[in-house]
This record gives C-alpha cells, sequence and structure tokens, in this order.
C-alpha cells in the first residue's frame, strides 16, 4: 500500500502534463469535427478551364465548344495571365483549338490539341471530356454520317444521362471524425504513458527510495507487482477517459460494429504504450531526459505513422520505416475500418493481423523489459 500511496502523490504531481496531452487531443479532434461538412448527396463537379480557339466557329467546333460549356466552368482570362491563373489554380484546364480541328475529325483524322494542366482531379476531368468528345466524334465520322448527322447522334449520346445511388449504409462523415480522433489518440496516449511511467519509475529509482525497500520486509517480486499495476491502473485509467471524451465529442456511432472495433484497437494500442513507457523507464533514470525522450518517441511516431499526416500523403520510404512502429499498425487498423462497408471473416481478417502485430510488440516489450531488469539486478 506505501508504494502505491507514492506513486498517487508523484502522479498527482505531474497531472497537469497528463491534462494538457488530453486537451490538444480534445481540441484537434474537435477542430477536425467543426471543419469538415456532411455529404451523403453525389454532386457532379465542373473543372474551371480557359480555351483558346482558333478555328472557325461552326459545325463540330461550336458543337465542341458549347459541349464544354456545358460540361465545365469556361472562364474569361487575358493571355498574358493564362499561365499564372493555371499557377494558382484559378482554372484546372486549358485547351487549344487548333485552326483544323473541324476538318481533321471531318476527315477521320486526330486533331493535334495543345493542352495545359494543373495535375489535379479536376484536370483529368477536363482531360476525359475532352477525349470523349474526340473518340465519339471519330466513331461516328468512321460510320459514314454527315457532319449534322454527327452533331445530332453526339447529342443524344451525351443527353443520355446514369443514374447514381448510393446504397452504403456506412455513415463515412462520423466515422472520418471517429477514424481521426483515435488515430490523434495515439499521440496523446503514447506522450502520456512515457511520460509519467518514466518519471514514476525514475522516482522510485532514487537511492533513499531503494534503501528503503531494499531494508523493508516487501519482496522484490510484490514490490514489481505492485508497481506494474499501479502503471497499469494510471494507463487503464487514461484510456477510459480518452474513450468518455469521445463517445462526447463524437457520439453514438462508437457504439456501431466499426466503432467499437476501433476503440479496442485503441486498447490495445494502450497496453503496447504502458509496455514501450516500461522499456524506457527501465533504461532512463535521468529525469531531465524524459522531454527529450517524450518528443522522439511520441512527435516522431506520429509523424511517420500518419497521426498527424494521412497514411496516402506520406512518401513510400517513410512509410516503410513507420512499419516498425506499432503505432502504425494501430493507425492502419483504423484507416481499413472506416474502409469497410460490412464486417465478416474476409474483410475483418487484415484488422485481426495488425492487431495481431500489436500484441506481438506488447510481448516484445515485455521481453525487453524483463532481460533489461535482469541484467541491471545481476550487476548490483
Amino acid at each position: 500500500m506505501t508504494v502505491f500511496k507514492t506513486f498517487l502523490k508523484v502522479l498527482n504531481k505531474n497531472k497537469f502534463i497528463v491534462i494538457l496531452y488530453s486537451v490538444i487531443l480534445v481540441f484537434f479532434g474537435f477542430s477536425n469535427m467543426q471543419t469538415k461538412e456532411e455529404n451523403t448527396n453525389f454532386v457532379s463537379s465542373k473543372p474551371d478551364l480557359f480555351l483558346m480557339n482558333e478555328d472557325e466557329e461552326v459545325g463540330l467546333t461550336k458543337h465542341f465548344i458549347e459541349y464544354l460549356d456545358k460540361n465545365t466552368n469556361i472562364k474569361n482570362i487575358e493571355k498574358d495571365q493564362i499561365d499564372d491563373a493555371l499557377f494558382y489554380r484559378d482554372i484546372n484546364y486549358i485547351i487549344y483549338i487548333p485552326k483544323n480541328f473541324r476538318q481533321d475529325l471531318l476527315n477521320g483524322k486526330s486533331p493535334e490539341i495543345q493542352v495545359k494542366s494543373t495535375g489535379d482531379y479536376q484536370a483529368s476531368f477536363a482531360q476525359l471530356l475532352l477525349e470523349k468528345y474526340i473518340k465519339v466524334a471519330s466513331i461516328y465520322q468512321k460510320m459514314g454520317f454527315s457532319e449534322e448527322e454527327i452533331i445530332e447522334q453526339m447529342n443524344k449520346t451525351f443527353d443520355h444521362k446514369v443514374n447514381i445511388e448510393i446504397t452504403s449504409t456506412l455513415d463515412t462523415d462520423r466515422l472520418e471524425n471517429v477514424v481521426f480522433y483515435y488515430n490523434f489518440l495515439s499521440y496523446s496516449m503514447l506522450a502520456g504513458c512515457v511520460y509519467i511511467v518514466c518519471l514514476l519509475l525514475s522516482s522510485f529509482k532514487n537511492e533513499k527510495i531503494r534503501k528503503r525497500t531494499i531494508i523493508s520486509s516487501m519482496n522484490d517480486r510484490k514490490y514489481n507487482r505492485i508497481l506494474l499495476f499501479s502503471n497499469g491502473l494510471f494507463a487503464l485509467f487514461l484510456w477510459l477517459c480518452y474513450v468518455v471524451l469521445s463517445f462526447v465529442l463524437l457520439g453514438d456511432i462508437l457504439l456501431s460494429t466499426h466503432g467499437l472495433l476501433i476503440v479496442f484497437n485503441s486498447f490495445l494500442f494502450t497496453i503496447c504504450a504502458l509496455t514501450i513507457a516500461f522499456v524506457i523507464g527501465t533504461i532512463v533514470s535521468n529525469k531531465n531526459a524524459i522531454n527529450g525522450i517524450v518528443n522522439v518517441v511520441a512527435l516522431g511516431s506520429s509523424f511517420l505513422c500518419g497521426a498527424f499526416v494521412p497514411m496516402e500523403w506520406l512518401p513510400k520510404f517513410v512509410l516503410d520505416i513507420a512499419h516498425l512502429l506499432p503505432s502504425y499498425w494501430y493507425i492502419k487498423t483504423n484507416e481499413l475500418v472506416k474502409t469497410i462497408e460490412k464486417i465478416n471473416i474476409d474483410t475483418i481478417r487484415p484488422i485481426l493481423q495488425n492487431m495481431g502485430m500489436l500484441i506481438v510488440f506488447i510481448i516484445l516489450m515485455i521481453l525487453i523489459t524483463n532481460f533489461i531488469s535482469h541484467k541491471k539486478n545481476r550487476r548490483n
């Protein structure tokens, strides 16, 4: 009981650090919810386009311009400002219609159309519109239609609409918020566990405390069990606080199968963070070094593994390095959960594999801690 009381005293002195990491988590989680707009309807998007026509605006050329005007936003820009507009994303695509555009189409040739692009998805859509027009016009020309008939057939083709029905019942907007919150939780949990556990272990390594422990009637095994139980209780309490906060911020989406999987994944990561903290706490005795260690371990793994920056934005070599860290497998699981429509044996297999990797890390950290402790005890 004396060890546990001492644990609580040390924890109470450093409670503001835990509160700070919790405030950061809540702040970013709430900010993310405010910036996201719910979207459950399909909305067709039109790219911004600049058109330079050097051909006569008759026949197929006129029809092509009308086609682009219907499917894109054609901008009026001064010629000397075109490149700047493209650079600053005021437009996504530039099309230069050559003088022989109409005649080339009627003669079965492929017009040499020059384009400039921003390379984003809107520009890709404009490219598809251009290619679609040329391809359809070429098909009807090869069928022997006249120019008027080609235009008539193309209008029928382009007027054909496809009904898009969203059948997914997955609440992707709310689930995205859940994943963002729990991804960021990896930083707060890892930083909180490493800082507090290392601080507590270093406090118990104080020479006076060690001497009192040695001369007391308490054996080492009981002492270590109480210390382990105390730190585990702290990690569990911290995890429960973060889960309760997530219910307050995110609501009943966490009671769904997807939400519960993410919550359970965070529990596994909490145990993993605790074992990592024990390894570091066993090695480090200097309290002044703890802040630096927290920055390296928590911040480093969070940046590398996608807690701050989404995984799809990270370079491949960064993700290759991240494979060596438990945060990667934790965050990868969260990202997988949000993409699964239905939970079944096939879809949950990769999730269980990632969770299995966390269990491997937990076992590995325990073995390393025991090895280091054994070596230190033999030296003493």
